[in-house]
């Protein structure tokens, strides 16, 4: 049956049908949509873990108890699972196990941009890259393959346009595989006496794997008409670009498998074409290994080693941007990034900004923040690291920074990795006082459930983290629970917590307003005759509120009613609907 599909839920499908029993997964974009998808698949397990190690290691699990498995992930997720990756190289595998990672070039929502197929290299493991939806779903077929045929654990790399865009796809229909476990000591028990002797089988492995790059279906050349000189070897979403510019006009060396990659595949191919362009995105890693094997191409000098690529940038590449159809230049407007109207987050940082306090901030939508008028954050840096940084900032800041600084981290994050963090303050004692933005949601990445929210994958009830309780339990004596809509207590208490001389924590909760459960109530509109023009409102940065005609006035398609505006006004201008 044939369907049109985004990347993700391809490769979704492709796992389904690979005979995939088990997934584990922390959200992440691009990657979430795969754990999604997979979940609406009944006969399968699939679950949010509380990070991508735990993920790893669960998805390892049912691999070693012979069931397909895999674990989805964002490029920065997979530094959180490399320490399980690695071994697992050398572990190998019991049934077929396939890791999806996403990349996000152009940081479209991430904190950086690396090129995961540095992890590829250096655990010693198979990476393909599919470059649209179709190629999602038949690699993980043939990953699951690779992964039990070579003993180890398979990569699939996604990229932020192939996990979102859409293209036709065959599907088919599933396949059940059981493997039996073993108990095999040597194998699988990485004591230093075992792991040097497994050590030679991932070389002699990896060896293996690049004879089977000379000749897999994965990787092919495409004859061009001869039209030009030169011949161009890309691979995933460049490959796109590349024959959406040169159609069949020139022969490409279209590479589904990235690590390994041939060598004398790669050779034949500069033979017969002369000139070779390497079109990849981010880091030169296709370019540096053709140069290694002795293959002079051109490419970092012409490509850049930053951000996204597209039919434009190669078009201009090779001074082709004129030619007619290839790019499109109409100027598409920015919406800059805020938080909701609404948003709970907004009002602890608008008493954060308003006492001048030091903010060191977290990954999610709170990041946002850091945007003005509010101009609430000082740092950002990755999962959990504003507890840990909190920590060390008093540490090394002493009774100048102690009574003036917190950090902010959301419910899903703490779970993720800020408790060790909390757990390192609550150990070795700093005065510090975290706040956790308790929005009863994993809310960034698309409202996926978490250890706190009492639900699962699918929704259904599941076991439920009290956050009060897990941090009194770590250590922390001082656990207090704020409306972030309520300013006045909000002020009050973190005053009181920073005065205080030990470990606190200040829980900030209140629902997503984008919840379907959460109902809004009517909008505000402010009265022009009581408005005096004095701009406060302007200062909480509610995207709701604008300023026209020397008075503020309410988008009411935008408003959701919080009422956390009109105690800010000394003038008493914001009115509900009727009055």
């Amino acid at each position: 049956m044939k369907a049109l599909m985004i990347g993700n839920a391809a490769l979704a499908r492709g796992l389904y049908e690979s005979g995939c029993s088990v997934i584990s997964s922390y959200p992440g974009t691009p990657s979430t949509e795969i754990t999604e998808e997979f979940a609406k698949f009944n006969d399968t397990y699939c679950e949010w873990a509380p990070n991508e190690k735990v993920a790893m290691e669960t998805a390892f699990g049912a691999s070693l108890r012979g069931k397909r498995s895999a674990c989805c992930m964002k490029h920065v997720g997979l530094n959180v699972a490399a320490d399980p990756l690695f071994t697992m190289s050398y572990t190998g595998v019991n049934a077929g196990m396939v890791i999806c990672v996403a990349d996000d070039p152009g940081m479209h929502s991430s904190q950086n941009e690396q090129d995961s197929r540095h992890y590829a290299i250096a655990a010693k493991v198979p990476m393909l890259e599919p470059s649209d939806s179709q190629e999602a779903l038949d690699f993980a077929k043939i990953a699951y393959e690779i992964s039990e045929t070579f003993d180890t654990p398979v990569f699939i790399k996604m990229c932020t346009r192939v996990a979102h865009s859409q293209s036709i796809t065959e599907t088919g229909e599933r396949v059940e595989i059981t493997k039996e476990y073993v108990k095999n000591p040597q194998k699988y028990i990485m004591a230093p006496a075992n792991a040097i002797k497994r050590h030679p089988f991932v070389e002699e492995r990896t060896a293996k794997l690049t004879e089977y790059a000379e000749t897999s279906p994965l990787n092919r050349i495409e004859e061009g008409n001869g039209e030009n000189d030169f011949g161009i070897i890309t691979s995933s979403t460049s490959y796109q670009y590349v024959k959406e510019v040169f159609g069949d006009t020139v022969s490409v060396l279209k590479l589904g498998m990235v690590n390994p990659l041939p060598v004398k595949m790669i050779k034949d191919f500069a033979e017969k074409v002369g000139k070779v362009y390497v079109i990849e995105e981010l880091d030169p890693i296709i370019e540096t290994h053709c140069k290694n094997i002795g293959v002079e191409v051109v490419g970092k000098e012409k490509f850049s080693i930053m951000g996204e690529f597209s039919q434009k940038t190669i078009a201009k590449a090779f001074g082709l941007a004129d030619k007619e159809n290839v790019c499109l230049d109409t100027a598409v407007p920015v919406r800059p990034p805020m938080m909701c109207s609404g948003c709970p987050h907004r009002g602890i940082y608008y008493v954060l900004a308003k006492n001048k306090i030091t903010v060191l901030g977290d990954i999610g939508c709170y990041t946002l923040g850091s945007m003005p008028p509010l101009n609430a954050l000082d740092m950002t840096l990755c999962m959990g690291a504003s507890v840990s940084g909190l920590h060390g900032y008093n540490k090394a800041g002493g009774q100048e920074t102690e009574n003036k600084t917190v950090c902010v981290i959301g419910d899903s994050t703490f779970m993720h990795s800020g408790v060790t963090g909390l757990i390192n303050i609550a150990y070795n004692q700093s005065n510090s006082t975290v706040i956790i933005l308790d929005n009863s949601i994993t809310g960034m990445t698309g409202h996926q459930q978490n250890p706190t929210t009492g639900y699962n994958i699918k929704g259904d009830p599941a076991g439920k983290v009290n956050l009060e309780s897990l941090c009194h339990s770590v250590g922390i004596n001082s656990v207090r629970v704020v409306d972030p809509y309520n300013l006045e207590e909000c002020e009050r208490v973190v005053k009181e917590e920073l005065a205080k001389n030990e470990p606190s924590v200040i829980i900030s909760r209140r629902p997503c307003v984008l919840l379907k459960y959460v109902k809004p109530k009517k909008p505000l509109y402010i009265n022009p005759d009581k408005c005096r023009g004095c701009k406060r409102c302007m200062k909480f940065g509610c995207p709701s509120i604008s300023f026209r005609d020397k008075h503020a006035v309410i988008d009411n398609t935008l408003c959701i009613g919080c009422g956390v505006c009109a105690s800010l006004c000394p003038f008493d201008a914001f009115e509900s609907e009727g009055e």
